[in-house]
């Protein structure tokens, strides 16, 4: 199984700025994503960065930066510039790891490699686990999935679906990483933003809406959960102490 691992990090976030740089025992978040993703079994792992501090922090920790564009409008976008600056061919794959996902497990990168590898119909790959408590199922920053008999995605949405008329349904979170061919890479960026993805501020609904399939493995353990808030943060240092 063989596949690449390209980051996405920039420096500026209306909720977190500089959120790659923060410290995390000693080292910058986007290192530690990058220790994960080295772990997983990647032929190469590169840093895609607007941010030339981003870059120096990653070559400064021995791992690849490459300068992408300042206006993309997703991490997808900057993650196709960086596989056509690479040179990649179009039938090979490509795991889009977040920058603010420092407790990545590294199986779990090389497992959704082998399910796009596997799932030929398939354009992308992700993955979700079981959720099992009310608050996180009603709560619109939980990202739910519902999956067809395949295993492929019938919508992701921040409503709680399926919604339990009568008895509690089984429901999923989507955890936010991603495997491409990087051939589909190149067709996603220009893809024309559909209204479900405006609607719901989830990019993975334009690949639905132009008629391409996800396929979705489901892990039996909770995937960790990643860095959107100084909260957030404190939170994962506690586990680096």
């Amino acid at each position: 199984m063989k596949f690449s691992v390209i980051i996405p990090a920039r420096y500026a976030s209306s909720r977190f700025p500089g959120k790659p740089l923060a410290d995390i025992g000693g080292k910058p978040m986007v290192v530690r994503v990058c220790e994960r993703a080295a772990q997983s079994g990647a032929l190469a792992v590169h840093v895609a960065t607007d941010d030339e501090r981003i870059a120096r922090a990653v070559r400064a920790a021995g791992h690849s930066a490459l300068m992408t564009r300042a206006d993309h409008a997703s991490g997808t976008d900057r993650v196709a510039e960086a596989a056509a600056l690479l040179g990649l061919a179009g039938e090979d794959i490509v795991v889009n790891v977040q920058g603010d996902e420092p407790l990545v497990a590294p199986a779990l990168i090389a497992e959704v490699a082998a399910a796009l590898e596997r799932h030929r119909e398939a354009a992308v790959a992700t993955v979700c686990h079981p959720i099992r408590d009310e608050a996180s199922f009603a709560n619109p920053n939980v990202v739910k999935v519902v999956l067809d008999a395949k295993g492929c995605a019938l919508y992701f949405s921040r409503a709680p679906i399926p919604h339990p008329r009568e008895d509690q349904s089984k429901a999923y979170r989507h955890a936010g990483l991603y495997a491409y061919r990087v051939g589909f890479l190149q067709r996603y960026t220009a893809l024309e933003i559909s209204p479900l993805e405006k609607i719901e501020a989830l990019e993975q609904l334009r690949v639905l809406w132009h008629g391409y399939r996800i396929a979705v493995i489901v892990s039996a353990r909770e995937v960790a959960p990643g860095v959107d808030t100084p909260r957030d943060l404190d939170a994962v240092r506690a586990l680096f102490d």
